[in-house]
């Protein structure tokens, strides 16, 4: 559960770890209480002090301050390039996660942030930011969870508290930080734990108390649909594979927004076996679907005036007697013949079965969500994701709202020649291009085929940031990442008007 946040023009009464800034320009938004009572104490300013204890503008840079009455300063580096909003919420994520250090074994502490946001949007990045830096898996274990360790969180903030489109500000940080932690949550799951279909009984019981509808196709009904690509991918494992669909139908919407997530619990590579080393986190390739699950709900739960629909193909990827085979000829829901190309390219497969449904729902837009190819990290490294689309005004859209979001994307090509590496002598289509060059523009290629013209759609390779496997930094986590959330939510606000 995330701490009680709230946005305020004065310093709340009660001991506090009081988070400010230091950029190239100095130290921001030193109460004056504060500073009185600092220099009081210690016969100088907050700012001379930061500098005496090695406090610095480099972003992720913190240092403390001895406590004051009942305030300690916690000086966090705000970057030394221009402090935007994603500097601004990485600070107060890095701040947040200091702060949360300084409780006793058993107790809390309030934190307030003071980072000189000065614009709505601002004041959302620092919002978002703190709540996000409470934020750490407690893993597995016979013993109770540790009890977060910050209390309250208060934002200083002298502007307005509502955003460009009237919404509180508190309440969209409250609710898309949410949605983030819970695809967070789900992403770091073992795979024995989350599997098809416990996935999605946790996506139907995110729905609970909400505006969205709920529907799921199981192996049976899959098969008897003809969801070709599901079956085949799920086919090798004895847990089976699952179709999440929820669909939210605000009145007063007047556009139509697809979301389809790849929903792979875990993937082996299949026959086309994985090394060991490339395996291990494995569990993470189903944070497409988390995010497009955890970004409806965060929709919904904002009331938006969207109508969205969003599909999690889910299936686990593993060798067995039963499992497809290189060379195999797969029908995709709505007859598309698929020549198997390696089965280790398992994701395509099953969000071409999404995504040709969501045809039938005749959506304005669709956007798919996976960790799709290595190849976008070689291309883009691993804390970018990229964004390929049908046009650059809807990659434009995209990227806009994920500049907004303080999440990384950039935008690849899908070249003309890149679909003739799809050509097939035995299907309508393979599955991946005959060489490894531009991978991941061929599997954009791929996905392309099963969206029906004209309908704009744009694809999201989240396989770099998904998931990381170092140390905390900024808003972002060790682990899942929740990458993605944030996007689509800020996508459909855009949208929504």
């Amino acid at each position: 559960m995330l701490p009680a946040l709230t946005l305020s023009k004065s310093l709340p009464r009660g001991p506090v770890v009081l988070v400010v800034g230091l950029g190239d320009d100095g130290l921001r938004t030193v109460p004056s209480a504060v500073e009185k009572a600092y220099a009081k104490r210690f016969g100088s300013d907050v700012a001379t002090l930061a500098t005496e204890v090695g406090a610095s503008a480099k972003a992720g840079h913190t240092r403390t301050l001895p406590r004051v009455d009942d305030v300690r300063v916690l000086v966090v580096g705000l970057g030394t390039q221009a402090v935007d909003g994603p500097a601004l919420r990485d600070a107060a994520a890095n701040g947040v996660r200091q702060a949360g250090g300084l409780a006793d074994d058993k107790g809390t502490v309030d934190v307030v942030v003071a980072l000189g946001a000065t614009t709505p949007e601002e004041a959302l990045a620092v919002a978002s930011g703190a709540l996000l830096g409470t934020y750490a898996y407690t893993g597995v274990s016979s013993e109770d969870a540790p009890a977060g360790k910050v209390g309250r969180i208060t934002v200083l903030h002298e502007g307005a508290t509502r955003t460009a489109d009237g919404a509180d500000v508190a309440e969209v940080a409250t609710v898309v930080t949410t949605a983030v932690l819970v695809a967070r949550e789900w992403v770091n799951i073992p795979a024995n734990l989350l599997y098809p279909a416990s996935f999605a009984e946790e996506a139907q019981a995110l729905t609970k108390g909400t505006r969205l509808t709920y529907e799921v196709l199981d192996e049976r009904e899959l098969a008897a649909q003809g969801y070709g690509g599901l079956m085949a991918v799920g086919g090798g494992s004895a847990r089976p594979p699952r179709l999440v669909r929820l669909s939210y139908r605000p009145r007063g919407a007047k556009l139509h927004l697809a979301l389809v997530g790849k929903g792979i619990t875990f993937d082996t590579g299949g026959l086309n076996l994985k090394p060991a080393d490339g395996m291990y986190t494995m569990k993470c390739d189903m944070a497409g679907a988390a995010a497009v699950l955890a970004a409806t709900w965060a929709i919904a739960k904002l009331g938006l005036k969207i109508k969205v629909t969003a599909y999690g193909a889910m299936a686990e990827n593993m060798p067995s007697g039963s499992a497809y085979r290189p060379s195999d000829v797969l029908t995709i829901y709505g007859g598309t013949t698929v020549e198997n190309a390696n089965s280790d390219a398992e994701g395509r497969l099953v969000m071409a079965d999404a995504l040709a449904r969501s045809n039938a729902d005749s959506p304005d837009l669709v956007v798919d969500v996976a960790t799709l190819t290595g190849a976008a990290v070689v291309a883009l490294g691993d804390r970018t994701a990229g964004v390929m689309a049908t046009d650059d005004a809807t990659a434009r859209q995209v990227l806009d709202a994920a500049q907004l979001a303080g999440e990384p994307f950039w935008q690849l090509p899908i070249p003309a020649e890149t679909r003739g590496k799809l050509d097939s002598t035995v299907a309508d289509l393979r599955s991946s291009g005959t060489d490894r060059a531009g991978g991941a523009l061929a599997a954009a290629a791929f996905l392309r085929e099963f969206v029906d013209a004209p309908t704009p759609w744009a694809h999201l390779d989240i396989a770099g940031p998904a998931f990381r496997t170092g140390g905390p930094e900024g808003a972002f986590s060790t682990g899942g990442t929740g990458v993605g959330v944030a996007t689509l939510v800020e996508l459909a606000r855009s949208l929504a008007g």
